[in-house]
């Protein structure tokens, strides 16, 4: 596989490798990759989370919760 990256990119993957953290580019881009992963992952929990808030809220369904905790079980439980 051949990937292109612009100059900006091609410095930022130096750079990490440059840093010790990474030791070449391929691990540089293979991280930004399994990032990239896991945000699309969060994105769809919290689409599904909405569409579920906003389904009850258009039937009338509502539910008072009272911390970050609260509100993650609530979501979790589908109900």
């Amino acid at each position: 596989m051949n990937i292109s990256l612009t100059p900006e990119l091609t410095e930022a993957v130096r750079k990490k490798v440059a840093s010790g953290l990474y030791n070449n580019s391929s691990e540089v881009i293979r991280e930004a990759l399994r990032q990239s992963l896991l945000r699309e992952q969060e994105n769809e929990w919290i689409a599904q989370a909405a569409a579920i808030g906003h389904a009850q809220l258009e039937s009338g369904v509502l539910r008072r919760v009272t911390s970050k905790k609260a509100f993650k079980d609530l979501i979790r439980s589908g109900k």
